[in-house]
């Protein structure tokens, strides 16, 4: 695909008219903003080694976005993930919650923890899943993830919603599209 066609695709589904409004936030408004997007997704697309391609990516469960605005997830030691990220700490991460329209990308830096205390704090039950012994489990390591630059795009309306409000604007010339985007600085 040629970046022609991207671009011819993407104004298609967002006309000139029809732009997202950008509202940059910072501080506690971002971390809320940040906290609130990964809530409802989740589970992000985890990507690593970003100096080479293709790049590493694997999707993963967030088990929390701190009131600083660091994300947190459980991992296994010697992954092949763990050795990039001991290599290149460097990370970007996707998050899409389809049925609300909600974007994410977070790059970030990435820090690898032992920590028990940190452990129980963010066990859930699920994890026993990936890890079998329990929050004693001898190859539980701990990803934080401190945001460097993070954009988000929120059409505030499920998707169904948001394309009829586009094609509504598209016939009749007018801007319907309430979405805001921008810049989260937590």
């Amino acid at each position: 695909m040629t970046a022609e066609c991207g671009m011819e695709q993407s104004l298609y589904l967002y006309p000139k008219r029809m732009t997202m409004s950008i509202e940059n936030l910072s501080n506690t408004e971002a971390v809320k903003k940040l906290q609130d997007l990964v809530e409802a997704a989740n589970i992000c697309i985890f990507v690593t080694n970003l100096s080479q391609t293709p790049l590493a990516s694997r999707p993963m469960s967030t088990l929390k976005v701190d009131d600083e605005g660091c994300l947190w997830f459980f991992s296994k030691e010697n992954t092949e993930k763990e050795h990039e990220i001991k290599n290149d700490n460097r990370v970007q991460l996707f998050y899409s919650n389809k049925n609300s329209s909600e974007y994410l990308s977070v790059y970030g830096e990435a820090e690898l923890l032992k920590n028990k205390d940190k452990v129980e704090e963010l066990w859930s039950p699920v994890a026993k899943a990936w890890f079998t012994e329990g929050k004693d489990d001898p190859t539980i390591e701990i990803i934080k993830v401190i945001p460097k630059d993070v954009y988000y795009w929120d059409t505030k309306h499920n998707k169904a919603v948001s394309l009829l409000k586009i094609a509504v604007g598209a016939i009749t010339g007018k801007r319907m599209d309430d979405g805001v985007q921008g810049r989260l600085k937590v």
